[in-house]
């Protein structure tokens, strides 16, 4: 019987450990934790509408150089800071080659690709080959319909894919410079996900959540020389705007304009 009440006993005090609330240090860096998800998808998120756009222009999809990585810590007396890692945007080589297929008449290009094909024919080695995948797939784009005079800007998703269904609009700012775009949507993107989120960090209102992100632009390969862009962005948001949004007394939309932006 002596037994039986130790083992009972020895259960009531597992069941008390396993109950006992966590401390304000575990509840903190599980809140940071959640937020470093957040902003992970939130930089995807922003990504995948530049990603689709482009691959609407031209029949290659492009990639990110790497996956958004996101670290963040508590600092005393100022709130919480996020450290936003943000890939690259790499666009397909055929890319930089698209303005030579938007005219309605390429007939001079294309005999240049074929005296090209055919110099290419002799070379040999991995480097031969290559050359020679792209100069196919230049062929390929151009064997294409041409769109139609003042169907628009860039190449039409029909004259791409063979006579197939349009593809949605594509943002003419996505076509002028993709870069800019990308950065702009993952920008809002963080934003969004800094106002939604941001009032579960429970900050004081004297705290500042602050997302730090550094945009890393890859070079063109097209362009040997050029040197690769390198931004951050400082993104603040004020714990009592947080709060204030939490209360339902100020909407994500007002604090929007209260958000602090600044890049180097």
């Amino acid at each position: 019987m002596g037994v039986v009440v130790v083992v009972v006993a020895s259960l009531a005090g597992t069941a008390s450990a396993q109950q006992t609330p966590p401390t304000p240090e575990q509840v903190r860096a599980g809140r940071i934790w959640t937020m470093e998800g957040i902003l992970e998808r939130a930089v995807s998120f922003g990504a995948e509408s530049v990603l689709r756009q482009v691959a609407n222009v031209i029949a290659d999809r492009p990639s990110l150089s790497g996956y958004p990585e996101v670290r963040g810590f508590p600092l005393v007396g100022h709130g919480m800071f996020f450290y936003v890692q943000v890939p690259g945007l790499q666009l397909p080589v055929m890319w930089s080659m698209r303005h030579l297929l938007q005219g309605p008449d390429n007939r001079e290009l294309m005999l240049t690709v074929e005296q090209l094909s055919r110099r290419l024919a002799r070379l040999g080695g991995p480097e031969g080959d290559d050359l020679r995948t792209l100069v196919r797939q230049l062929q390929a784009q151009m064997a294409q319909p041409q769109p139609a005079p003042g169907a628009g800007r860039g190449i039409s998703a029909a004259s791409l894919v063979g006579g197939a269904a349009p593809r949605p609009a594509v943002d003419p700012d996505v076509v002028q410079n993709p870069h800019a775009v990308y950065t702009r949507e993952v920008k809002d993107a963080l934003i969004q996900a800094m106002l939604e989120q941001g009032p579960t960090l429970a900050l004081g209102p004297d705290e500042w959540l602050t997302v730090a992100a550094r945009d890393d632009e890859p070079r063109d390969p097209l362009r040997p020389g050029d040197a690769v862009d390198l931004s951050t962005w400082m993104i603040r948001v004020k714990g009592s705007d947080l709060a204030a949004i939490r209360s339902n007394t100020l909407s994500v939309e007002d604090a929007r304009k209260r958000v602090e932006v600044s890049e180097n």
